[in-house]
């Protein structure tokens, strides 16, 4: 049947009273041209046929790009192990395929990534390697560690949070909608503990406190030796102790701060 001809038809689906599938193929004028009875599944035809699940990354190739997409909607494109896996199979394929010249990642059905998958975290926890060695292997995200030779874009909608943010920083370049959401949600759950610190440190004597700071980064990251780091150390607080530490040992010696106690 030629495409021009086929466009002229279309296929009606019934039940028959046994239960069969009728398929009838019928001109657009109502015509009938064949009847096809089809015995659906039954349980015990599906025995030992395992029913097929559907990918949890798709891929499309259109000329030199390839275009990958996570596919699991239901979780808002969470990634669990598996995904990881077929991720990272498609990008070492893309890195290896010379013919391909740049990749597209997205999520399917309106979310970029939710991050790594919470409930296979939960439940599933020893399936979960962590490497130590971030130059060996893998991250849990699947491609995120990777260092393409080749330009990565992603089309970002919806939600990109967490691992799905790991995943977007994975890109060269990142297209977005203006409704797109990033971030990194867990970090919410650490901000009263954060503000908590804040005001803690702000409690503090602030002149001692920053140049304990001055002196502690300039030993760890400019100071060519011990000596110096002791010498900048001493330069850089001398004035502390003439304009806030007499002043906070006079408030001790009137009893403020004794036993550790500021009250």
């Amino acid at each position: 049947m030629s495409s021009t001809l086929a466009r002229r038809f279309c296929t009606r689906v019934s039940e028959t009273r046994k239960g069969n599938v009728s398929l009838i193929l019928q001109s657009v004028y109502g015509r009938k041209i064949r009847q096809i009875t089809v015995k659906p599944f039954s349980a015990s035809s599906r025995k030992g046929q395992a029913a097929a699940a559907p990918e949890r990354v798709v891929a499309e190739r259109k000329g030199p790009v390839l275009t990958v997409g996570i596919n699991r909607p239901e979780v808002r494109n969470a990634v669990d192990r598996e995904t990881a896996r077929q991720l990272l199979g498609h990008f070492e394929a893309f890195e290896e395929d010379s013919s391909l010249a740049a990749a597209v990642l997205y999520g399917v059905g309106g979310n970029f990534c939710s991050g790594y998958d919470l409930k296979e975290l939960a439940h599933h926890s020893a399936s979960i390697k962590l490497e130590q060695d971030v130059t060996k292997g893998p991250g849990p995200m699947g491609p995120s560690r990777m260092q393409l030779s080749k330009p990565v874009i992603a089309a970002v909608s919806g939600y990109a949070v967490a691992g799905g943010l790991e995943l977007a920083l994975l890109a060269d370049l990142r297209v977005m909608e203006e409704s797109a959401i990033v971030g990194v949600f867990c970090r919410h759950f650490a901000l009263q503990a954060a503000q908590a610190l804040a005001k803690e440190i702000s409690e503090f004597p602030q002149q001692c406190l920053r140049a304990d700071r001055a002196s502690a980064y300039h030993s760890a990251f400019d100071a060519p030796c011990f000596s110096q780091a002791l010498q900048f150390e001493l330069d850089h607080s001398r004035h502390v102790i003439l304009e806030e530490a007499v002043a906070g040992a006079k408030k001790f010696d009137s009893g403020t701060g004794r036993g550790g106690t500021f009250s």
